[in-house]
């Protein structure tokens, strides 16, 4: 059985667990549409880029963008150069391994210091930044102001660092795809007649505390989120079909309408998902999601438990 493609990183708010309910969000007849183009603007780990392009292969063409670099610098490398890129996880694997608990730490640590110089090759950027993902507290991606990356070492036992198989199967999927770093207004132009949008933007924090969204040094404040609707009402005044993924803020405070103001004409449905990522653990688990939509749908029922 070959194996599948699949995220090479572990990303904030991945949507694995999502995948079923954004498929019930599909139009019906999505599997006999001809000549769709599939955009995703917020790329991020990729769980719905990999699986819709294996699900769907109906779909002509897709194009995905994100404003962080460095990720896509790592999907450029390995849609271009996987080999070499294996040959370089390898080499750090191997080094990495080596080392008693002790000497892992400042080795991290050197390598963060050496991806933080911004002057790598695109083979070397990325067999770092897989590193770094694989290594550092809680597979986290965060960076300062100055837009360096600055988590913490992770201290896990046998942490798996090249991923041979994900890596070129990702590689061939990724021959289908256009990949593009910048503003996600930019994905518009990509678009033909029959389009569908993903959106998986910066979650809207649910408290002042529990901002994850530091991808990047430019934050994705409020006013981004009201730009990213605009974004969509006129991508639904073109024709193209959309689905967005969310914070359901309101599942917080009852009486915080700030999605329901910003997609007022479009369906927003709630979802349950499940957020690993606190340092708290007694807060991690499930939650409520919005997925918001200009299709019709009829019922989308809670996604999976995991």
């Amino acid at each position: 059985m070959r194996p599948k493609a699949k995220p090479f990183v572990k990303w904030v708010g991945g949507k694995t667990q999502l995948i079923d309910s954004i498929k019930l969000a599909l139009p019906k007849d999505f599997h006999q549409q001809k000549d769709l183009t599939y955009i995703e603007p917020f790329v991020g780990g990729g769980a719905v880029l990999f699986w819709i392009l294996q699900e769907y292969p109906n779909i002509s063409k897709a194009v995905i963008n994100d404003i962080n670099s460095d990720l896509i610098i790592a999907y450029k490398t390995i849609k271009e150069n996987p080999y070499d890129l294996i040959i370089a996880l390898k080499e750090i694997q191997s080094e990495y391994k080596l080392l008693k608990e002790e000497n892992r730490k400042q080795y991290f640590l050197n390598k963060r210091d050496k991806f933080n110089t911004k002057s790598l090759s695109n083979i070397e950027n990325t067999a770092i930044f897989i590193f770094l993902n694989r290594t550092c507290f809680n597979g986290l991606y965060r960076v300062n102001k100055k837009g360096l990356f600055n988590v913490p070492f992770g201290r896990y036992t046998n942490p798996k660092i090249c991923d041979e198989q994900t890596i070129i199967a990702n590689s061939e999927i990724l021959q289908r795809v256009e990949i593009l770093n910048g503003d996600f207004e930019n994905t518009l132009k990509y678009a033909t007649n029959n389009s569908l949008f993903y959106f998986d933007p910066p979650y809207k924090p649910l408290s002042q505390t529990s901002s994850f969204n530091s991808y990047d040094k430019q934050d994705f404040n409020d006013d981004e989120q009201a730009r990213l609707a605009n974004f969509c009402k006129k991508i639904d005044s073109y024709g193209y079909s959309f689905i967005l993924s969310n914070s359901d803020v309101k599942g917080k405070n009852a009486a915080d309408h700030f999605f329901e103001n910003l997609y007022q004409k479009f369906n927003i449905k709630r979802v349950l998902a499940s957020r690993m990522v606190n340092a708290n653990a007694k807060k991690r688990g499930k939650l409520s999601e919005l997925l918001i939509t200009n299709q019709v749908v009829e019922s989308i029922e809670y996604a999976k438990e995991f």
